[in-house]
């Protein structure tokens, strides 16, 4: 069965079909030559309105003539066919000319509306890029290297915009519209999304899209990298092989889920592990994961399965390791009854700019159940459950550093105790504006150093007193 019904719009297929100046016919046997016009533009930092007009006929000329039962199946060399068949039909009916090369593009972009998410397609395949952030339709920004810059991709209009996102959500079952004008949702490879459309956006729909790296950081390749030192590594691993319990704290776009990965390798494979997630980014490379998920509200605002209850389940999954890609509500409560109450080993990830912040969250966020807690029995609990906060930044020049590796050694009082372990010490910047500074130990010997070393994880001689350059 065809791809599509019959791209000629119902003329007699005997016809001979004329091909545009420059494009190469899918069948010569049946083509004259057909003088055009003069050719259509584009400019290499944006499409012009003629660029658009003419993708846009296109397009709905095919959603009119496509089979729809078979679109989704078809081999992508036959699509190609077909849609290259279609375009160079339009373009000889409307004596329009065009190069080979401007071609090749047009019929790719149509294919990216057709099976993917049209503008967005290359930025997608852009290994460089780890961001993708729309501000309305005119204006799309990308992140390269830790740094924003503007990417040359439109979209035609509002209504192109809403299109995409549309696809985007109801690919995963979720809904957009006036009534509920926000969604989070993610991509078939597992990228994060997230969307918002009027009359919220009052600019017109935003659209960010956290890419999911398809190639895993390994602690190896942060160390390389400079994010911190091979003592620092040696440290984190031997406090997650001995079920050190780790927190995980930064700010937006720091590395926390590239960290979290990164250390849950050092977790032995025998070990069962939950994760419970928003959504699903976790790359544990371990054999024994039982990955959960939450669920919003559906369209009665009735089914929600949130974070909290996902934890209380994971509890009765006879789990070695909890691990939750980042608490941000009530269910810190439960995780830190789970740290508590036998699964140590587990971690989580916690959006604050130091440390000390990332603890004072985390009590913030039991204290949000209601329970009227006693604070001094909500610390008493953070300061049993948690014993290590490594703290991330990005900075200025956009790279991803450690900050500081901190153990938390117990309470005094109301105050629950802290030392940093490894600390980054900025001091400048140079004149291409990177920032310069220096990793290593402050010189403090944690107190979970034997229990570390007794748990089968002996760390090398001087580890806290050798600084390392950064």
């Amino acid at each position: 069965m065809p791809i599509f019904n019959d791209f000629r719009g119902g003329r007699d297929a005997r016809k001979p079909v004329p091909v545009a100046a420059g494009v190469p016919p899918t069948d010569t046997r049946n083509v004259v030559p057909m003088p055009a016009p003069a050719p259509v533009a584009h400019s290499s930092q944006g499409e012009t309105s003629a660029w658009f007009d003419l993708k846009h006929r296109l397009h709905e000329i095919i959603l009119e003539e496509v089979n729809l039962a078979l679109i989704e199946e078809a081999d992508l060399k036959e699509l190609r066919r077909a849609i290259s068949a279609l375009v160079v039909t339009h373009l000889n009916d409307n004596r329009i000319q065009m190069g080979s090369d401007s071609f090749k593009r047009l019929v790719g972009e149509l294919i990216d509306e057709v099976m993917g998410l049209g503008p967005l397609e290359p930025l997608l395949a852009d290994d460089g890029v780890s961001d993708i952030l729309v501000n309305g339709h005119r204006n799309v920004f990308v992140e390269r290297g830790g740094l924003l810059e503007r990417a040359p991709t439109t979209f035609r209009d509002e209504k192109h915009l809403l299109r995409i996102i549309d696809k985007i959500v109801s690919r995963v079952g979720r809904r957009i519209d006036e009534s509920q004008p926000w969604v989070d949702a993610r991509l078939p490879d597992g990228s994060r999304v997230n969307a918002i459309i009027r009359p919220c956006a009052i600019d017109g729909p935003s659209l960010s899209i956290r890419k999911f790296s398809a190639d895993k950081l390994t602690m190896e390749k942060l160390v390389s990298q400079g994010a911190l030192s091979r003592n620092a590594a040696a440290f984190l691993h031997a406090a997650v092989g001995a079920r050190m319990n780790v927190l995980i704290s930064g700010g937006t776009g720091s590395g926390k889920t590239t960290m979290l990965n990164a250390l849950s390798s050092f977790i032995d494979r025998r070990q069962r592990i939950v994760t419970i997630e928003d959504a699903a980014e976790l790359q544990l490379q371990q054999e024994h994961v039982v990955r959960l998920e939450t669920r919003p509200a559906n369209v009665e605002g009735a089914g929600e399965v949130s974070q909290r209850l996902l934890v209380k389940n994971a509890l009765r999954m006879r789990p070695d390791r909890i691990v939750i890609g980042e608490v941000r509500g009530s269910e810190a409560f439960d995780m830190l009854q789970a740290m508590n109450t036998g699964h140590d080993g587990s971690m989580t990830t916690i959006h604050a700019n130091t440390a000390r912040d990332a603890i004072s969250r985390l009590e913030q966020m039991v204290v949000m159940i209601g329970n009227d807690f006693p604070l001094s029995a909500v610390r008493a609990q953070v300061a049993a459950g948690i014993n290590i906060v490594v703290q991330l930044n990005r900075l200025s020049d956009g790279t991803r550093r450690v900050m500081a590796i901190s153990e938390v050694y117990g309470i005094e009082g109301d105050t629950i105790l802290m030392q940093d372990i490894f600390a980054y010490r900025r001091a400048g910047r140079d004149a291409e504006g990177n920032v310069i500074g220096r990793f290593g130990p402050t010189g403090v010997r944690p107190r979970a150093v034997e229990a570390i070393e007794a748990a089968g994880y002996p760390l090398p001689t001087g580890i806290f007193t050798a600084a390392e350059p950064v």
